[in-house]
């Protein structure tokens, strides 16, 4: 009984090294632009919301408005944190990585004083308003902790890269993820600002 065997086909590329993959660099920061461009999407919803739950209610003038002085000091933190971290970017752009762990280290003590003012923030905020009161305590904490959520992601990415012992990209990881994350961290400290804007000081 005889046996029908279909040929098999050889690949092109048997017998012969495969061509390189270009070297793209942008690859991390392009990917960083997409979830930038998503948060953002996902903040402008909530201050949408923020508005529309306000239609018809004064702009929640029976609720008391949150008190300024510690948003402003938390907007003054936040600021100083980008400000060092992009000076530890330029740093290790020039190739001096010392410089650059350390002004990673300031960011992260910085970020974390402003998780522990916020947490501050809310037990006193608390006395006066919970997410329970009705929408505007509802949406004030909603936005406020998503916010937070995002700082703490930002702190992880800060944190991993400090333990990287490199920042120059290599034919194993073709990136630039001090660059990345401050791209992350940057965005999570200009939300902050509209986040006082809308919430701390455009009630008063």
């Amino acid at each position: 009984m005889s046996t029908f065997t279909l040929p098999v086909a050889t690949p092109p590329s048997m017998g012969r090294p495969l061509p390189a993959l270009p070297f793209e660099v942008d690859r991390g920061r392009n990917a960083m632009w997409l979830v930038i461009a998503t948060e953002a999407f996902l903040f402008i919803s909530l201050f949408f919301s923020y508005f529309y739950l306000a239609q018809n209610k004064g702009r929640w003038q029976h609720n008391e408005p949150p008190k300024l002085m510690l948003a402003i000091i938390m907007l003054v933190v936040l600021f100083a944190s980008s400000v060092v971290l992009h000076w530890g970017e330029k740093q290790v752009k020039k190739g001096n990585t010392a410089a650059g762990r350390i002004a990673l280290i300031g960011t992260l003590i910085l970020g974390i004083a402003f998780f522990v003012i916020q947490i501050y923030e809310y037990m006193d905020h608390w006395h006066s308003l919970t997410p329970f009161t009705d929408a505007y305590g509802s949406i004030f904490y909603a936005i406020t902790s998503f916010h937070a959520l995002h700082l703490i992601v930002g702190l992880l990415i800060l944190a991993y890269v400090l333990v990287l012992p490199h920042y120059r990209p290599t034919d194993e990881s073709p990136y630039l993820p001090y660059t990345v994350a401050s791209m992350y961290w940057h965005f999570v400290d200009l939300i902050w600002f509209f986040i006082v804007g809308i919430l701390y000081i455009g009630p008063h």
